[in-house]
């Protein structure tokens, strides 16, 4: 097919329209008084949402190039939302400061490549900085002041604080829709593994892309199944019991797997196939995990045993198995009690006695997982839409508090990003690299700017006020736009996870600096409608 150019000036001006459609899509939604974003649907409501990242996705320009620069925009925002779940409009705006800034030093006559090195440098200077702000979380108030903010609303805050204490910072929680108008909570025992379906034929749920098994029986093994001969004795027992059978191998492939996909399909088996967690040792042991929580054998060729030789007894039991392409839950394992806190005793004890942090973080982990638990959180609105709105920020600020748990918190409302501009006075650079430093330094100011716009007060203004107090040394004072005062944003809550801000900038200058280095645009030419011939049908006219 024929293709289209765009170079130079004419290509960064399509780029730079792009990003700017979709930027100013975005960050109306920033901050605690930023508005929502309505998305028309084909069928049913339009989607009311305040997520940066779900407006980012349903944003597609009829211009191919000023698409290509919407689409790498997007790419910030996505990113931020798979490593923090949260962030992504801060990443929009930031990558839409740097792309401005970027492009009009660069139609001055500086060097692209020399202005992406001296950004990246000023982002890794910035990062550093951020988490010599880090505070740890230790209190259940801290990670109520991270989910409320995230949320913009205090009672999801204090719904995940209890929610998170109740199952532990490892547990599993869940978002829901519910079916009332109120939000509810429930707690079930069970583990979660790293490994998701082998295929995606297992998927019971299309729209969640998920497998759900209710009381499934659940073979275990450390053995490579590609011969359906392996188990078929084992799975015609397991039929006589129930239909629903679950797999946790080290692989499933070629014959075994055709074959248990066709039945599934078929509705013979209600049938899932997860790859087993971990690698080596450390696997079979995660592997006997599994199995004491869930009452069955591990099938073993160490300890003398076949496939073929198992049995109904050797086969796991759970109330519900969930799995998507990810991880895998596994939701009340019918193991008895005594086994499960005799194998709990024994991680613990070999917590105490490992000299080496990998393996205690490692063994942490499978503790976690054998006691800890899985928690729902059913959200409940008057209206789907609202329903859909309330689960986008249930699940942002779930996100958030995780990765504030994992890296710790730093100042919110943008103040993180003005602490961290002094780190950039200590990056060597001249030139070009000192412009692409200077441009970061601008950037960061946004954020603040943004939200005290969104408002309804001049970013300015509110941006050089915060400047005095920082002069003043009060680093973590900044503007509270709900009481519209000026206050320390750690004293007030207002927080927010390092992860997420950290996340924000490396993507934002990462998906920036491609921008600003690109001086070529090549698409498809668009096809050319064929003129229908204008004679109608023959014969028109005559009766018959």
């Amino acid at each position: 097919m024929a293709k289209q150019l765009q170079t130079a000036d004419e290509a960064r001006q399509s780029l730079k329209r792009g990003v700017d459609i979709l930027a100013n899509a975005v960050k109306t939604t920033l901050g605690p008084k930023g508005r929502n974003v309505a998305l028309d649907k084909k069928f049913g409501a339009p989607t009311v949402t305040h997520d940066g990242v779900t407006v980012a996705k349903e944003i597609e320009l009829k211009d191919p190039f000023e698409n290509m620069g919407a689409q790498l925009l997007k790419e910030a925002a996505t990113k931020t939302n798979d490593i923090a779940g949260d962030g992504t409009t801060t990443a929009t705006v930031l990558a839409q400061a740097i792309v401005h800034e970027g492009l009009r030093n660069v139609a001055a006559g500086a060097n692209p490549m020399l202005l992406k090195r001296g950004i990246d440098l000023g982002v890794a200077a910035v990062v550093e900085a951020l988490k010599a702000q880090s505070t740890e979380v230790s209190t259940k108030d801290q990670i109520a002041q991270v989910a409320s903010i995230s949320a913009a609303d205090q009672e999801i805050g204090d719904l995940i604080a209890e929610v998170m204490e109740k199952v532990g910072k490892d547990g599993v929680i869940t978002v829901e829709e519910g079916r009332g108008r109120e939000y509810e909570k429930e707690y079930t025992e069970g583990m979660q593994i790293d490994r998701g379906y082998i295929s995606s034929y297992f998927v019971t749920n299309t729209e969640r892309m998920e497998a759900v098994l209710e009381d499934p029986l659940i073979l275990i093994t450390d053995k490579k199944i590609s011969a359906i001969s392996d188990i078929l004795p084992v799975l015609e027992k397991a039929l006589a019991v129930t239909k629903n059978f679950v797999i946790i191998a080290e692989d499933v492939d070629g014959e075994a797997l055709a074959t248990l996909v066709v039945n599934k399909l078929r509705g013979t088996l209600n049938v899932l196939a997860v790859k087993a967690p971990g690698f080596g040792d450390r696997r079979k042991e995660m592997l006997r995990d599994i199995a004491i929580l869930t009452g069955g054998q591990v099938i073993s060729e160490e300890i003398g045993r076949k496939l073929d030789s198992g049995t109904v007894q050797d086969l796991g039991r759970a109330r519900r198995v969930v799995s998507d392409k990810d991880n895998t839950t596994i939701i009340e394992g019918r193991g008895d009690e005594k086994a499960i806190k005799s194998r709990v005793d024994q991680i613990r004890l070999q917590i105490e006695t490992t000299t080496s942090d990998f393996d205690r973080e490692k063994l942490q982990e499978r503790l976690a997982k054998l006691a800890g638990g899985v928690a729902v959180i059913r959200v409940g609105a008057a209206t789907e839409t609202e329903l859909k709105e309330k689960k986008h920020r249930v699940e942002d600020a779930l996100s958030a508090t995780r990765a504030a748990v994992e890296e710790g918190f730093v100042p919110g409302g943008g103040i993180a990003l003005l602490n961290a501009i002094s780190a950039l006075d200590s990056v060597k650079s001249e030139g070009d690299i000192a412009t692409g430093v200077n441009i970061l330094r601008r950037a960061l100011q946004e954020p603040i700017r943004q939200i005290a716009a969104n408002a309804g007060q001049d970013g300015s203004v509110v941006y050089q006020n915060v400047l005095r107090y920082e002069s003043e040394g009060k680093t973590n004072v900044g503007y509270d736009v709900i009481k519209g005062d000026y206050v320390d944003m750690v004293e007030a809550g207002i927080i927010e996870a390092v992860k997420v801000t950290r996340s924000a900038v490396e993507n934002a200058g990462s998906v920036a600096g491609m921008i600003l280095t690109t001086e070529a645009l090549v698409t498809d030419l668009p096809e050319e409608k064929s003129s229908g011939s204008g004679g109608g049908m023959p014969g028109g006219g005559m009766d018959y």
